[in-house]
């Protein structure tokens, strides 16, 4: 369902986010303490605005009210980013995602209201070390300790085999081939040059597919 999102702090962060929420077909409203930022963005999303997102009546100025969902990108600085998550929660924004550096910012963040908090760098660290671990592995989600889902660019050695053949603890839940996309594909299934496969199981065993 497309719905209007307040994206607040235009880091690398924040502005990928708003991109890809308009890419995805959202109405995005930007915001940023920088001119020149806001600016930037100003053609790539449907609104943005210059202010400080901590004031709770700047906020109210622009109508955050009226919003659903915000993302609080700050990476400036602690308390910007806590006061702002402090006045979006008071104006009633029921959805509020907001970026944390730390584990104690984090528990900040959660403890004023926002309802998903993100530890953009060490989940980045994670996804790295684990393609650096399975060599064929494209993207990984963690899922639980131990337990992920990876998406497997397979090399010349898969061609032509069952996907039956990856593991039999590992669950293929999608096929991508060119611009198709099969979802909970046939284990009969045969890898072709060029495919991407959507796995999830135990990350031992995930690790395992680099020498399969």
């Amino acid at each position: 369902m497309k719905t209007s999102v307040l994206v607040i702090g235009l880091g690398r962060f924040g502005a990928a986010a708003a991109r890809e929420l308009m890419a995805l077909g959202h109405e995005v409203l930007a915001v940023d303490t920088s001119e020149t930022v806001v600016n930037e963005i100003a053609p790539e999303v449907t609104h943005a605005v210059q202010l400080d997102a901590a004031d709770e009546a700047a906020l109210r100025a622009i109508g955050a009210a009226e919003f659903e969902h915000a993302i609080v990108g700050i990476s400036s600085g602690v308390e910007a980013s806590v006061f702002a998550v402090m006045a979006l929660k008071q104006l009633g924004v029921a959805n509020v995602i907001a970026k944390a550096g730390s584990p104690l910012h984090g528990a900040i963040l959660e403890r004023v209201g926002a309802n998903r908090v993100v530890f953009a760098e060490r989940e980045m660290g994670q996804r790295v070390a684990h393609s650096f671990a399975m060599p064929d592995i494209v993207d990984y989600l963690d899922v639980a300790p131990r337990f992920g889902i990876v998406r497997v660019r397979p090399t010349e050695r898969w061609a032509g085999r069952p996907l039956s053949d990856l593991d039999g603890a590992l669950t293929a839940v999608a096929l991508r081939r060119g611009d198709a996309v099969t979802v909970n594909p046939s284990p009969d299934e045969r890898v072709q040059p060029g495919d991407e496969v959507i796995l999830i199981g135990k990350d031992d065993l995930l690790e395992r597919l680099g020498s399969g």
